[in-house]
């Protein structure tokens, strides 16, 4: 019996829980609409009810999850929503795209494992090395940047998924880019696969797929 005095939920009466929307708190209402419509990002809503209550929601390109914002919409004070994380697999050319909108962008940095310094903070610690991780591991690279309230987003550079974080049934791509960026580095591992066996594959589309799919659940890549 559960604590309510019903029956234990079995596994298949398990529910999905899906995040899809993150409150942000902002000052100025339509500055931070102008703002994130500048990003590029998909305006999905904009309604008030009186002159007390307006909500806005914006989704990033590919995300399932949006943000909403507006007047008295959280009571929260504005520019206090930090760490807020856009996954990305290609972090040079998110970065390129947002400064090419006009938007202040922090230099790639990584971590060095501690958690003392002043920079601005992040999930892994607050002080920033300039660059990428040394050895480009994926989940290790990142660039900040800030609305004009100060709420904290960072870039993530995730190219491979640690093992059990994506199904390897549901293999699926938010966006061109990120499955031509996922091609490409299945095009490179094949042609080392190619000088190893010393021969054509013919079989290479099945190669790439199992690479692909591999590589996004985590799971250990073909040889």
């Amino acid at each position: 019996m559960s604590a309510t005095g019903g029956a234990a939920p079995s596994k298949a009466q398990v529910v999905d829980m899906k995040l899809e929307v993150v409150v942000i708190p902002v000052s100025d209402v339509d500055r931070a609409k102008a703002f994130y419509a500048g990003l590029g990002w998909r305006l999905d809503a904009d309604f008030a009810t009186g002159a007390d209550y307006r909500v806005i929601q914006f989704t990033p390109p590919g995300s399932g999850c949006s943000v909403i914002f507006g007047k008295n919409v959280t009571p929260s004070a504005s520019g206090s929503a930090q760490g807020l994380y856009l996954i990305v697999s290609d972090l040079e050319a998110a970065r390129a795209q947002l400064l090419a909108r006009g938007v202040k962008v922090s230099e790639v940095f990584h971590g060095d494992d501690t958690h003392a310094g002043t920079d601005e903070a992040y999930l892994f610690g607050r002080r920033r090395v300039r660059g990428h991780d040394p050895e480009h591991g994926s989940y290790r690279s990142f660039a900040s940047f800030s609305d004009p309230d100060g709420n904290g987003w960072l870039f993530q550079e995730i190219t491979t998924r640690l093992p059990s974080r994506v199904d390897p049934a549901a293999t699926t791509f938010a966006s061109v880019s990120d499955l031509a960026a996922a091609l490409r580095r299945a095009e490179a591992a094949h042609g080392e696969h190619e000088k190893r066996t010393g021969e054509r594959d013919a079989n290479w589309p099945e190669w790439y797929a199992e690479y692909i799919i591999r590589e996004q659940a985590g799971e250990p890549l073909p040889t």
